[in-house]
């Protein structure tokens, strides 16, 4: 699939009020959560917090799960004066989705969970008719990607499907990328970003079997996660891809495991570097391993000025036309637990809320987005950047999408 095909499925459509689906225009648009760990269960309950929408229903493979999702959501609804989740709306096992999705309590659904089936689970929520908030990425390999473009095609008019790059929404970020495109930096020379991780703790999980513990750790899993680069620093493919307003052209790079102690197989750190159009160079370098602080930055050198975008602050540009982020001061660091499920503070602080209401309105108003061929682009970006490290080779974009990459997990969570 070349770049036009996945360019060639993103859109903007416009349909009538009375073809939204729910109840009645201005009533509550009916959550489900499927995925019931960290980052689902924050995502829940900031649109619980954020949103008009209410969460009815709960699915996840481990029984365990929903009851500690209940337990923090439902604290959630009470402040917000919204309903408990009925008990009956607990869907546990390996045909969790299956059930979530047949209820008649769910407008949409948020998928949460490990990347690796997010392609599979997207189509099937399309095809239920639901609307779709699917975390990033939208898959680990090319074939994923594929898929979901696809179901992109098939949600085209009918159904709003956003994808979690959330950071696209954070109001600074917003304000700086304006200045960025109306020539503030100059023309564009090249770019450095760092996303700079702690080890990510996990249970060891003793009395699971070993497919179970890959599922429970998955974020130790390279085939279940995507590894590190596709996971968690897509993030930053994502954010320049968007601030360059282009895809990279081509990558080469270098990983390692070297420093992690885990039981996994994911990589300790990438040093990547794309070149985008007009020959504008980006390195994107990162570690999931050290101790310390987060510390997570996009920057941007031009011809006649600088761009900064910190996680938690500044947001700036110095140069010619020096510019700083009105109400971004330094805060208080991010804890580590805090930062595996996005509660960040500073300047992406409300960049989740942001995001979630703009899906909630489009789905109110009829207005459906859809997201699909942006979060698959953005995916096959930081694959490409993943593949030009793993071989030590330059790739290009072209031949990374039109490969025949196909990841197997070789798991049957029905045996779970």
């Amino acid at each position: 699939m070349d770049r036009r095909a996945f360019l060639g499925a993103a859109g903007f459509t416009i349909v009538k009020p009375e073809r939204v689906r729910g109840t009645q225009m201005n009533s509550a648009v009916r959550l489900a959560l499927f995925g019931c760990g960290g980052r689902g269960t924050g995502v829940a309950g900031s649109f619980i917090a954020n949103t008009g929408a209410v969460v009815t229903a709960l699915g996840d493979l481990f029984e365990a799960q929903l009851a500690r999702a209940k337990d923090r959501l439902d604290t959630a609804s009470a402040k917000a004066s919204k309903p408990a989740i009925d008990r009956a709306q607990l869907f546990a096992g390996p045909d969790s989705l299956e059930r979530v999705l047949g209820s008649n309590a769910v407008d949409a659904v948020i998928i949460a969970t490990p990347p690796y089936f997010h392609p599979e689970q997207l189509a099937k929520a399309v095809a239920s008719g639901k609307h779709v908030y699917c975390e990033k990425p939208v898959a680990v390999d090319v074939a994923g990607c594929r898929e979901v473009i696809e179901t992109g095609r098939k949600a085209q008019g009918r159904l709003s499907l956003a994808i979690g790059f959330q950071l696209r929404h954070a109001p600074p970020y917003v304000q700086i990328r304006e200045r960025i495109r109306r020539g503030d930096l100059g023309a564009l020379v090249c770019g450095l970003s760092h996303y700079y991780a702690g080890a990510i703790r996990r249970p060891e999980w003793p009395n699971a079997s070993p497919q179970e513990r890959r599922v429970r750790n998955w974020i130790h899993d390279k085939v279940l996660s995507g590894d590190i680069f596709v996971e968690q620093n897509i993030h930053l493919v994502d954010l320049n891809n968007w601030l360059l307003d282009g895809l990279p052209l081509s990558a080469q790079g270098t990983c390692g495991r070297r420093g992690r102690r885990d039981q996994g197989d994911c990589s300790s750190h990438y040093n990547v570097t794309f070149t985008y159009p007009n020959d504008v160079h980006v390195t994107v370098t990162s570690t999931q391993f050290i101790e310390g602080e987060w510390d997570v930055a996009v920057r941007l050198f031009g011809e006649e000025g600088n761009a900064e975008l910190r996680y938690d602050a500044p947001v700036r540009i110095t140069g010619k036309r020096p510019w700083d982020a009105p109400g971004v001061g330094k805060p208080e660091k991010t804890e580590t637990a805090a930062a595996v499920t996005g509660a960040f503070k500073g300047a992406i602080e409300d960049a989740d809320a942001e995001k979630e209401r703009h899906w909630i309105e489009s789905i109110t108003s009829g207005r459906f987005i859809n997201e699909a061929a942006q979060g698959a682009e953005s995916t096959l970006s930081a694959i490409l950047g993943r593949t030009a490290a793993y071989t030590g080779r330059t790739l290009t974009y072209e031949e990374v999408a039109r490969s025949s990459e196909k990841w197997d997990a070789g798991l049957d969570v029905r045996r779970l």
